[in-house]
Formats: structure tokens, C-alpha cells, sequence
């Protein structure tokens, strides 16, 4: 009773944090900085020590840095945002952000909420380990290699957890199998049957990414495997693409137009059939999944890789996430490798980072890695919704006018009244230019007595050319009817 008890005080506890969370999101794009902090602050996603840091700018001193890289000569930073609105395996939870390109942290808040009104997102594992790879670049006795592996694959898994990842092996991770491939040797016009050996090493790594500990894994079984046969160990390294171990994201939502959902649907079938078209489809997965390991301190170039490789094992790059119809509702798909890490390396060491995984409020890399996965699905999402709807230039290039605002330099007051003269331009021409906003910048700080009027005068001259060019589509439109 006592522990039916506990398990209903915790559930209620969640259940309420789940509702503040879910009313403190309201608005919060809306939000002066300082306000953003306070409504973080009153989730329990920061603290006021890391307040303070934030607002300091983070590092400023070199010698972390030198920890990391070489021939270090300062910071390139990099803003780290927030995205709102997300519930993921029915946890609501503020999603930290590093990226440089407009819109798509908005773009997920506003894709999330949307979700949160129509469905829901859930995630899984399935498989664990990482991949390592010992080449054979000539196997002499490709049978007798595989007998004396699978006769010694257990003393040598021994002598690994022993002697090389002891500690590993105490938490629960650890060598779970070898499995050996064959392929061929030579190049194409190499017409010899002569082959190469690949022993897969595959890893659990706990909530280590992982890739120096395998490295060390498989140089220490090239000994092994070299003094118990008479082959010769060419290479040693982990592989990006670990697929004994796949992170899968499932969206489900209901009550949607049905025309919209048939136009979800057949974007997808385009991003999965045509590779021009996946590999924009698939960076914009990996715009929410490397925004996510880059404010957690991962390997992003790592992660990348291996899910460029996976939409590629059919023989053809295709879309990594998958959209279908089925019985009035939309199901979304995302399925890959994802080997990410919560301890080691700048995870551990760089307090960005700490305080990032903090406000996820996860401790396991199997945690961060489901995040991932449904952060990148609901990227996509909203880049399908975008593009079937009000179209790609809608949803990204109005967010893009700030950007195009300050690079024509335009500073306080300016800024507002810029954006605004840009914003009616192009609901004019449904395009916009870095040349107009330095064209309003220049009449707006001309010495006349009044300047709102001249920018008045210019978006009437682009409105006149926007009704000319209509009227030039227009004309053409009516001479092919008539042929």
C-alpha cells in the first residue's frame, strides 16, 4: 500500500509540473530576456548560478579551451535558444538550442505546440552498442579466422572488460558480441577473388558516446587476433554508423485536414524517392537533432555522418523520416543511429553543456538520444507543413528580415521601422532583399523633413512593380487559354 502510495504522489507531482510547464510556455517568444530567465527559473530549467553565467556570456578565459583543441585563439560562439511547447513520452520539457540560422527554433516551438493540440510524440531504442571495425585488408583463411574468434570470443570479451574498460564493465557496459563480414579486396578493375576480413566489435558504452573507448577495444584485440592467427590487422577504428543500435521518434496526430495530411504524405514520398530532394529534407532533420548535441557538447559531425549513411543503406539516400495517411490519421517516422553521450569530454567539462543537459533534466545518453530523434522529426515536420502550405519563403524568410535588417546596419529605433517597411514589401512581392533594407536604411537617415514619407514613396514604387509583373503573368495566361 505504502508504495502504491509513493508511486500516485510521484505521478501527481509529474502530472503538476507538467501543467506549469505547459502554462509557462505561453508566449514566451514574446518574452524579454530577462522575462525568459525568470519564467526558466520558475520551471526549474535554471538556476540563478546559471543565470548569471549566461548573462556574462559564458567562457571567457582561454585555458578550457586549451583542454579541447590545439593552437587555441579564442571562442566562437554560437546563441543558444530554447525551443517551447515540447512533450515527448508525455514529459514536458524546454529543449536548449545552438544554432546560427534563423527560424528554427521558432519553427520547432511552433511545430511542437501544434503537436501538443493534435497528437502526441513518443520514442524508443532499440539495440544497443557501438560499432567497432577491425580490418584484414588480405584474410589468408577466412574459415580459420572466424573458427578461432568464435572459439575465443568469450576469454577474450574477459580479458577486455579486465584489462581495458574495467569501470565500464562494473556500470553495465561492455563488449556484447563480435560478428565478422567479408568483402572484396581490390578495386573494381581488380579482377582477383581475393577478399578482406571486417570483425565488427560491438560496444556498449554506457553514456559515453564512445568512440576513443572503442578505438582502444579494437587495438587491443588486434594483438589477439594477430598472435592466435597468421593474418595481419591493417586497421583499427570506430565505425559512425552503429546500426545495432537505432533511436526511432513516432508522431501521431488526429483530426487534421485531410487534404493537408495527403500533401504531408506525398512531400514525404518525394524526399524518399528522389535524393536531390532528401538531402535538404534530411538537413532539415538534422537542424533540430545538431542544434540539440551542440548545446549538449556531442559529436554533431559524428552523429551526422552516421545518419547520412543509414538513409543510404537501400542502395539509394532517402528522406530519414517517413510520413503516411493511415485511417484519418498522420504518422511520422524517424529511425537512425544516433551515438550521443551525457558524460566525457566537453559534456563533462564545458559548463554550457552542464547547464544544457540540466535543463533536460536526463542523466542517460539513451535519453538524450530519444530527445534527439523527436526534435529532428518535429523539424521536419514543420518544414513539410511550411512547404505544402504557405511555402518554404513564407515561413522562413519573415524571420529572416531581422537578419537582413541589422546587416544593413541598421541600429536602435531603426531596427523596428526597417522591419516593418521589409515586412510590407514583401507582402507585396513575397521576396525581399539585403538591397532593400539598405536602400530604407539610407532614406530613413537622409536629412529630410520627414522620412517615414519616403519610405511610404518606395514601397509604393515596389507595390507598382509587384501589380506590373502581375499583370505581365496575367496577360500570358489569357493569350495560352485563347491558343
Amino acid at each position: 500500500m505504502v508504495n502504491s502510495s509513493n508511486k500516485q504522489s510521484t505521478e501527481s507531482a509529474k502530472s503538476s509540473i507538467d501543467k506549469k510547464r505547459k502554462c509557462l510556455f505561453k508566449g514566451f517568444s514574446r518574452l524579454t530576456l530577462a522575462e525568459r530567465f525568470s519564467r526558466l527559473i520558475e520551471m526549474g530549467a535554471l538556476t540563478q548560478k546559471d543565470v548569471r553565467y549566461l548573462k556574462s556570456g559564458g567562457i571567457k578565459k582561454t585555458e578550457l579551451a586549451e583542454k579541447f583543441i590545439e593552437n587555441v585563439i579564442g571562442y566562437f560562439q554560437i546563441p543558444l535558444g530554447v525551443a517551447t511547447n515540447f512533450c515527448i513520452d508525455g514529459k514536458r520539457m524546454v529543449i536548449p538550442m545552438a544554432v546560427e540560422e534563423t527560424s528554427i527554433i521558432a519553427a520547432a516551438s511552433k511545430t511542437a505546440r501544434w503537436i501538443n493540440e493534435y497528437g502526441s510524440i513518443n520514442t524508443s531504442i532499440k539495440g544497443s552498442g557501438v560499432i567497432g571495425q577491425i580490418q584484414i585488408s588480405q584474410v589468408q583463411n577466412l574459415e580459420n579466422l572466424k573458427k578461432v574468434i568464435l572459439e575465443n570470443e568469450r576469454d577474450w570479451i574477459k580479458k577486455v572488460h579486465q584489462e581495458v574498460i574495467p569501470s565500464m564493465y562494473k556500470r553495465g557496459g561492455g563488449i556484447k558480441g563480435f560478428k565478422v563480414r567479408t568483402l572484396p579486396s581490390g578495386g573494381e578493375e581488380d579482377k582477383t577473388q581475393e577478399k578482406m576480413a571486417v570483425i565488427h566489435v560491438i560496444v556498449d558504452t554506457c553514456n559515453a558516446m564512445g568512440a576513443n573507448i572503442v578505438n582502444q577495444v579494437c587495438e587491443y584485440l588486434r594483438t589477439l587476433i594477430e598472435s592466435h592467427t597468421n593474418e595481419k590487422v591493417s586497421v583499427c577504428i570506430v565505425s559512425n554508423l552503429s546500426d545495432s543500435c537505432l533511436t526511432s521518434a513516432e508522431i501521431v496526430m488526429s483530426g487534421l485536414d485531410p487534404q493537408l495530411m495527403e500533401k504531408i504524405e506525398k512531400a514525404s514520398l518525394f524526399a524518399e524517392k528522389d535524393p536531390y530532394r532528401a538531402a535538404t529534407s534530411n538537413k532539415g532533420v538534422m537542424n533540430g537533432i545538431d542544434a540539440v548535441l551542440i548545446a549538449t557538447g556531442n559529436d554533431w559531425r559524428a552523429v551526422s555522418a552516421g545518419v547520412h549513411a543509414y538513409s543510404a543503406r537501400g542502395g539509394q539516400y532517402q528522406s530519414i523520416t517517413r510520413w503516411r495517411v493511415k485511417k484519418d490519421q498522420l504518422y511520422g517516422y524517424f529511425s537512425a543511429p544516433l551515438m550521443v553521450g551525457t558524460v566525457g569530454g566537453m559534456t563533462r567539462l564545458h559548463p554550457t553543456s552542464k547547464i544544457c543537459l540540466k535543463m533536460l533534466g536526463i542523466k542517460e545518453a539513451s535519453q538524450l538520444s530519444r530527445i534527439c530523434a523527436a526534435v529532428g522529426l518535429v523539424q521536419n515536420l514543420g518544414a513539410l507543413r511550411a512547404l505544402t502550405t504557405v511555402g518554404i519563403i513564407e515561413g522562413h524568410m519573415k524571420l529572416h528580415i531581422q537578419n537582413l535588417t541589422l546587416g544593413a546596419g541598421a541600429k536602435g529605433w531603426e531596427i523596428p521601422v526597417i522591419q516593418k517597411h521589409l515586412e510590407i514589401i514583401f507582402g507585396f512581392k513575397n521576396r525581399i532583399s539585403l538591397s532593400q533594407a539598405v536602400e530604407a536604411l539610407k532614406a530613413l537617415r537622409k536629412k529630410t523633413a520627414n522620412p517615414m514619407e519616403t519610405l511610404k514613396k518606395i514601397r509604393e514604387k515596389h507595390q507598382k512593380q509587384a501589380l506590373a509583373t502581375l499583370k505581365k503573368i496575367k496577360a500570358k495566361h489569357e493569350k495560352w487559354i485563347d491558343k
